[in-house]
């Protein structure tokens, strides 16, 4: 089995309830969505060669012809957990599209796997649901996609919530009263305790960075609904990683 990989390489989380852990990430190519904020647009299409770290923090690179096999993938990150890590991110683009990848992959690396999505394909996370530890679901907003995803996040929200699941939710200046407060609600009939984190948006392509008051007030509305609301930025940006 093969798939497109843009990337592979140890670094430091920079987002949601895990910020500051070690992790190697792995980021497939494409996606299913096209967000305002995106900050990898050049994962949605196919790479000729699949970046990965030489050694855990050498930022140097050898390059794998695409599509790799399993075995390829996991040697390298085999390698790569040389050094110690919290767990093993699948990210891209969007992961699950590349779910049977995944499932054949997951079984031979010795490490938590952490899966970051835009948690829309509820099929695709079924067939990984057994082989993941963590899941990172983004609500995209339809002020961001253009689109209308409440019941796909549902759905995917009640089979995530069986593993350690938290929700990220990536806030603008473009962001609307009505649909952040359909956000929260939904999460709330879902299960309130699914920690939930406020992620002000890094301004690109357009989208512009909500007012530190509406963060406030977002959080407010957020608490009074949720068990757990936190404010996190993108802090891999701030100091210099990947």
């Amino acid at each position: 089995m093969r798939a497109n990989v843009v990337e592979a390489f140890s670094s430091i989380q920079g987002e949601g309830k895990y910020v500051g852990c070690r992790q190697i990430f792995v980021r497939f190519s494409g996606c299913n969505l096209k967000c305002r904020y995106c900050d990898t647009l050049v994962s949605h299409a196919p790479y000729l060669y699949c970046t990965t770290e030489e050694d855990a923090g050498s930022r140097k690179f050898i390059h794998l012809t695409n599509p790799v096999s399993v075995e390829e993938l996991t040697e390298r990150i085999q390698h790569l957990l040389k050094v110690r890590h919290h767990s093993i991110s699948f990210t891209g683009g969007e992961p699950l599209y590349r779910a049977d990848f995944i499932h054949a992959l997951a079984p031979k690396l010795d490490c938590k796997i952490f899966l970051e999505t835009n948690g829309t394909l509820v099929d695709e996370l079924a067939t990984v649901i057994d082989d993941v530890d963590i899941i990172s679901m983004d609500i995209k907003l339809p002020s961001i996609t253009g689109q209308d995803l409440w019941q796909q996040h549902r759905a995917f929200m009640q089979l995530a919530k069986t593993k350690d699941l938290y929700i990220k939710l990536v806030v603008s200046a473009e962001t609307t009263a009505a649909e952040f407060s359909r956000a929260i609600q939904l999460v709330h009939e879902v299960d309130p305790a699914i920690p939930f984190i406020i992620q002000p948006v890094t301004p690109t392509n357009g989208c512009n960075a909500a007012a530190p008051a509406d963060v406030l007030t977002y959080q407010e509305q957020a608490l009074a609904l949720l068990d757990d609301v936190r404010v996190i930025p993108q802090t891999h940006k701030m100091i210099g990683q990947m």
